[in-house]
């Protein structure tokens, strides 16, 4: 659409550090925008958070909106809203991109609302290309694929944006490698702030870490439970396995909706998505809802007694065997090793 250029990101950060999430989507952000030969920028709000500038230009961006304020030194719904639609409404980016965190699912769906354009939550993987509305006739160029499991998983699909702008949409944390660094002169726009009373009506009275977001979401090694673990004590097995090797436990839908985990170690479609250097899966069938969770695991171990395990066609290494024969030998070896 005319008048629309530019592939923005919006910056998470915590405690002075820019969140793993966005540096993931600045590097496919940075291949976005190169294929479409427009800028990559990024959108920084906050206070006393000036010294982030530097390491979003290494990682790529061309331009840096940043408003440092006293005024933003909290999220609050309300005035982010605003102030990003206007900052949109202002420069008219084509694509704009958030982290599919707890902040990320708040903030993007009403900055969409606001904007009247569409929005994709949780994409897995996203591209640019042209899209033929056979309906209209129309062949539309510069279109945002964006990429997301569904119908429960078992089937991947590709949703595009075709007459609104800008194109929306949120990522999965994990589901793109963090980019190389490089030297980078990122120009800073300097972005007033200026909030109305109405805006400032909530307090925020306590914020909280997403539990287990560095453990899982980072971890070099994950390891798996699925419902072959049969309940607690093979849980309580496999998060020895996990210590052991020095990693994360993860699970599936089943398990935690078994009450045998917590929701926040769900892998999959409707949890985390992971990409440890090895994921060691361990009594799970391997449904399409929970691989998606995986799909960018460099190395997978899939150890079940069923041979016909549809993880199997996924995994590099197999063992067809019980779970509680093969993980007890691994601890024992391990023990022995270290």
């Amino acid at each position: 659409m005319n008048g629309y250029s530019g592939v923005w990101v919006y910056v998470e950060h915590r405690n002075g550090v820019i969140s793993n999430s966005t540096l993931e989507i600045m590097g496919k952000a940075r291949e976005l925008a190169s294929k479409l030969g427009v800028e990559m920028a990024t959108v920084l709000f906050g206070n006393d958070v000036s010294h982030l500038v530097s390491t979003l230009a290494e990682y790529g961006a061309d331009r840096i909106y940043l408003a440092d304020d006293e005024a933003l030194k909290e999220y609050k719904t309300l005035p982010y809203t605003r102030l990003l639609t206007e900052l949109i409404e202002s420069n008219k980016p084509e694509i704009v991109l958030f982290t599919a965190s707890s902040l990320g699912r708040d903030l993007a769906p009403r900055v969409a609302a606001r904007l009247r354009t569409g929005l994709t939550a949780n994409c897995i993987d996203l591209d640019v290309g042209c899209f033929e509305d056979n309906e209209k006739g129309k062949r539309l160029e510069r279109i945002l694929y964006q990429i997301v499991p569904a119908f429960g998983g078992n089937v991947v699909a590709t949703i595009v944006t075709p007459y609104h702008r800008p194109q929306i949409a949120t990522i999965r944390p994990g589901t793109f490698p963090v980019p190389t660094k490089a030297p980078g002169r990122g120009e800073v726009i300097h972005v007033k702030v200026n909030l109305r009373r109405e805006d400032d009506k909530a307090e925020v009275l306590e914020v909280k870490r997403d539990l287990q977001e560095s453990e899982l979401e980072n971890a070099k090694i994950v390891v798996g439970v699925g419902v072959g673990a049969r309940g607690p004590d093979g849980v309580k097995m496999l998060k020895r396995l996990a210590e052991v090797l020095g990693g994360a436990l993860g699970a599936t839908r089943p398990v935690t909706d078994a009450g045998w985990l917590p929701q926040e170690y769900m892998i999959g479609e409707s949890g985390k998505t992971v990409r440890p250097d090895l994921y060691i899966a361990c009594g799970i069938s391997g449904a399409m809802h929970h691989m998606v969770g995986v799909r960018n695991a460099k190395v997978i171990v899939a150890i079940n007694k069923d041979p016909k395990a549809p993880i199997f066609e996924a995994a590099d290494y197999i063992i067809v065997e019980d779970m509680f024969k093969i993980v007890p030998k691994l601890l024992e070896k391990l023990d022995r090793k270290g």
